[in-house]
């Protein structure tokens, strides 16, 4: 690995993690463990080669660890070191500052699941939220995630749980949700959604991401 050889505190950790698709490896872990195939497959644009490259760069610098599947699974699986794990808010802020920048021309359509919720956590408004307190489950094509909403805080963990809500949806879908202002109704009548349990506090939760309007004129 390349080196800044710069004493900063900041040049010292792009050492680490500076290199290119890095800390997209490690936002496609903040959820728990992933294999490798699910790894390149939230991150399409990677060649495997690189993929491979990173995670080994990323072991060796104790970022993510390696271990067998627990059964039922079968192989390896990739996880955050607990000082993986400390560049979460590193991650949510580095959201918050390029949200409103615009996608390069040849952006992908759609997110992956993970940098879904992790774009939900970067543009939560808890002002927005005001009084609620409630859970959503999101049913994704292949992933699920458990959302609640708390004292003004959004916080995302995967799997599922009992929820005041469920929506069932696809990632695009969910997308324009939130960020395109898109109506529930009309994603439920045109077949794009499901919804189940307390449709108002699915709606409340829909609306408590910021700028969603102005961030939705910079995805493509």
């Amino acid at each position: 690995m390349r080196s800044y050889r710069d004493l900063c505190g900041i040049a010292r950790a792009l050492d680490l993690v500076g290199e290119r698709w890095a800390l997209l490896v490690v936002r496609e872990l903040l959820f728990g463990p992933k294999r490798f195939a699910d790894l390149h497959r939230g991150l399409p644009g990677m060649s495997q080669n690189v993929l491979t490259q990173r995670l080994r760069e990323l072991e060796d610098s104790g970022v993510l660890t390696r271990r067998r599947a627990l059964p039922p699974g079968a192989g390896q699986v990739y996880e955050l070191s607990d000082r993986g794990r400390a560049l979460e808010p590193v991650l949510l802020a580095l959201g918050q500052w390029g949200s409103p920048l615009p996608p390069v021309p040849e952006s992908a359509m759609e997110l992956s699941p993970d940098a879904l919720v992790v774009a939900l956590r970067t543009t939560f408004d808890p002002i927005a939220a005001d009084d609620l307190h409630g859970s959503v489950q999101l049913e994704l094509p292949g992933d699920a995630f458990h959302l609640t909403v708390n004292n003004g805080r959004l916080n995302a963990v995967r799997g599922e749980a009992d929820a005041d809500a469920v929506l069932t949806a696809g990632v695009r879908t969910i997308q324009d949700l939130v960020f395109d202002g898109r109506k529930l109704d009309d994603a439920i009548r045109a077949g794009d959604a499901t919804a189940a349990g307390d449709k108002a506090v699915l709606r409340r939760f829909l609306n408590t991401f910021n700028d969603h309007r102005r961030i939705a004129n910079l995805l493509p």
